[in-house]
C-alpha cells in the first residue's frame, strides 16, 4: 500500500489558518479598534465633520447669548477675548481683551453668511463689530479679509452716527483656522479650532455649567469631531498607538488584507513611490531629487523623512522624548494627505511639515527657533509655536496642489512629485537646520 502523501506545509510567506484567526478571533485589541471606529455621532452621520458651513451655524448658536445652549455670553466672550489676546495695538481701533472681558455681550447679534462674511457679530450697546472668517478646508481668497472690514464700517457708519470722535464703531476681524495658516490682512487676530476645543471640554467639566442634558451631549459630539479634525484627541492618538501596536504583531496578515483590499486611489500613488509593502525608515527612495524614508500610510495620507533629515537627528546619540509614539519617533516629520473638494471630484495634495512634541519644552522651543531661522517664505511658523501646551507646530506655507480627479493614482503620482519638488529648497534648508539643533545639543550636553 502506497504511503499517502504528507500535507504539504506553508511556506514562509503563506498564511495560515492560525494567524488569521489570531488577529481575527477574540483579539481584545482589535475589538476596541471596531468600536472605535464604529462610534456613533449624529454630526459625522450627517456628514457635517468637515463641511465649513455647519460648523459656522454650530459656531453662530454657540455665540448667540440667547440660544437654548444655556452659556449666555460667556462662550462669545472666551472666544473674542482669547482671539483679541495680544492684539490691542493692531490697527486703528483700539480694543482689547481684558475689554472684552468686562463687557456686556447679552445683546450681540450674530448673522451667518452676511455679505459673504462667514460670522458677523454685532454688539449695539458697545458699538463693536466682529468678523470671523472661518477657514476649516478653504483658502483665502485675495483680499476678501480687507473687503470685508470695509463693507462692515461703510454699513455701520451708514446706519449709526459713527462719525464723532465718542461714537466711532469698532470693527475687528478674527481669523478662524483648522490649520496653521496665517491672515492675509494682518489686522485680523488668529484663533484656532483647537482652542475652541479648550473652551469646550471647561464647559462641559462636572459642574462647571448647568447644562442640559441634550446640549451636553451635543457639544461633547462636537468637542469630538473638533478634537479628531484638529489632531488633538487622545482617544485618535490612543487608538493609533494600538493600530501599529497590531500592525507590528500581525504584519503578514495586515499586509495580505490591505493588498487583497480596495485601497484608494492616494495609496496606490503613495505605494507606487515608496514601494508595495515599504518598511518604515529603511530603504530611501528617490523623489524629484530628494532622498527620502517611508514612515506610515493611510488611505489618505503618507508620512515620510528625508534622509538627510534622519541622518541629522541620528547625529545624536539620544532618543527623542515624548516622540517615541509620534510619527516615525522623531521630533519633525513631513507628510502628505489629499484632501476632496465638495464636488467629490476635485481636490488638492497638502505637504505639512510639522515639530512634533518633544520634551523637554526648551529643547522644543530650541528646535523651532533653528528652523525659524531659515530665511524663506514658505516656512513660518504661527506665533506661540513655542508656547507652553503647543505640541505640534507646522511649519509650511503655500503647500498645496491642485488636484483635477482624486480618483485617477497616475494623476496624484504627478502632483505629489511636483510638490516635493518645489519644496526641496526648504527641505535642504531644514537639514542645515536641524545639523545645528544637533549640533548644539551636543555642546550643552558636553
Amino acid at each position: 500500500m502506497e504511503n499517502a502523501p504528507a500535507a504539504s506545509q506553508p511556506t514562509k510567506d503563506e498564511l495560515t489558518l492560525d494567524e488569521l484567526e489570531t488577529l481575527f478571533v477574540n483579539n481584545a485589541d482589535m475589538e476596541k479598534l471596531r468600536a472605535y471606529s464604529n462610534r456613533f455621532n449624529p454630526i459625522r452621520v450627517m456628514k457635517a465633520a468637515d463641511k465649513e458651513l455647519r460648523h459656522s451655524a454650530i459656531l453662530g448658536w454657540l455665540f448667540s447669548p440667547n440660544e437654548t445652549h444655556g452659556l449666555g455670553d460667556q462662550f462669545l466672550k472666551a472666544f473674542i477675548c482669547e482671539a483679541l489676546r495680544g492684539m490691542s495695538e493692531i490697527g486703528e481701533m483700539k480694543l482689547s481683551a481684558l475689554d472684552v472681558s468686562q463687557a456686556d455681550l447679552r445683546d450681540a447679534e450674530v448673522r451667518l453668511e452676511w455679505r459673504n462674511i462667514d460670522i458677523l457679530i454685532l454688539c449695539p450697546r458697545n458699538r463693536w463689530a466682529f468678523i470671523i472668517e472661518n477657514k476649516f478646508h478653504s483658502q483665502q481668497h485675495d483680499d476678501q479679509l480687507t473687503k470685508y472690514l470695509e463693507r462692515v464700517q461703510e454699513t455701520l457708519n451708514a446706519v449709526t452716527d459713527g462719525t464723532g470722535e465718542g461714537n466711532k464703531n469698532i470693527v475687528r476681524g478674527i481669523f478662524l483656522t483648522l490649520h496653521d495658516e496665517e491672515p492675509q490682512n494682518k489686522s485680523y487676530a488668529t484663533i484656532q479650532y483647537q482652542t475652541i476645543c479648550g473652551f469646550l471640554r471647561r464647559f462641559l467639566e462636572p459642574g462647571a455649567q448647568a447644562l442640559s442634558a441634550e446640549v451636553r451631549t451635543f457639544l461633547s459630539h462636537y468637542l469630538e469631531i473638533l478634537e479628531e479634525e484638529s489632531g488633538m484627541s487622545a482617544q485618535s492618538n490612543d487608538m493609533a498607538i494600538l493600530a501599529r501596536k497590531l500592525y507590528r504583531d500581525h504584519k503578514k496578515v495586515i499586509d495580505f488584507v490591505v493588498e487583497q483590499g480596495a485601497g484608494s486611489d492616494f495609496a496606490v500613488a503613495a505605494r507606487s513611490i515608496f514601494g508595495d509593502n515599504p518598511k518604515p525608515l529603511s530603504e530611501t527612495k528617490e523623489v524629484a531629487g530628494m532622498h527620502l524614508l517611508f514612515s506610515g500610510l493611510t488611505n489618505n495620507t503618507v508620512s515620510f523623512v528625508p534622509q538627510s533629515w534622519f541622518n541629522a537627528l541620528q547625529a545624536s546619540s539620544n532618543n527623542w522624548p515624548g516622540c517615541e509614539n509620534w510619527w516615525a519617533g522623531l521630533p519633525v516629520i513631513l507628510w502628505l494627505e489629499i484632501i476632496t473638494e465638495g464636488d467629490g471630484m476635485k481636490g488638492k495634495i497638502k505637504l505639512s511639515a510639522e515639530v512634533g512634541p518633544l520634551s523637554p519644552l526648551q529643547e522644543r522651543a530650541r528646535l523651532i527657533n533653528h528652523i525659524k531661522s531659515i530665511h524663506l517664505d514658505n516656512i513660518q511658523f504661527q506665533s506661540g509655536a513655542a508656547d507652553a501646551g503647543r505640541k505640534y507646530s507646522r511649519f509650511f506655507k503655500k503647500n498645496t496642489i491642485g488636484v483635477d480627479d482624486v480618483q485617477a493614482s497616475e494623476e496624484i503620482e504627478r502632483k505629489i512629485r511636483a510638490l516635493i519638488e518645489r519644496f526641496s529648497n526648504e527641505i535642504n534648508a531644514v537639514s542645515g537646520a536641524l545639523e545645528a539643533f544637533v549640533s548644539e545639543k551636543k555642546g550643552l550636553q558636553a
